[in-house]
């Protein structure tokens, strides 16, 4: 699993029939900044996953990828590589907070 930000969507109008009505989010990976290990930074790649939890552009979702990405009930059985499963409230790292939803990326508290 990892971390990730929603930075757009992705509409598909010819696809398979088991790929109809779902919902394909453009993600950028997010990491631990290496050298602070204070804030969360883009790792520079971009992919699609399907959305399985409604998020929307701008949250950090949680994402698993490979075969257990179709280990969900929602994705059992799909021709998907990442699934979005989550939406981060919080993220610590030895007991500092690099990332709260209800602040933004760079918390004050």
């Amino acid at each position: 699993m990892f971390i990730a930000k929603v930075t757009g969507s992705l509409v598909a109008t010819q696809k398979v029939d088991s790929m109809k009505g779902r919902k394909l989010l453009l993600i950028d990976p997010y990491r631990l900044d290496p050298e602070t290990r204070q804030n969360l930074k883009p790792t520079g790649r971009t992919l699609v996953a399907v959305d399985t939890v409604g998020a929307g552009e701008g949250e950090y979702v949680l994402v698993t990828q490979g075969s257990s990405a179709r280990l969900t009930p929602e994705t059992k059985n799909l021709p998907v590589d990442a699934v979005i499963i989550g939406i981060v409230d919080s993220v610590f790292v030895q007991n500092h907070c690099v990332y709260r939803k209800q602040e933004g990326e760079n918390p004050t508290s």
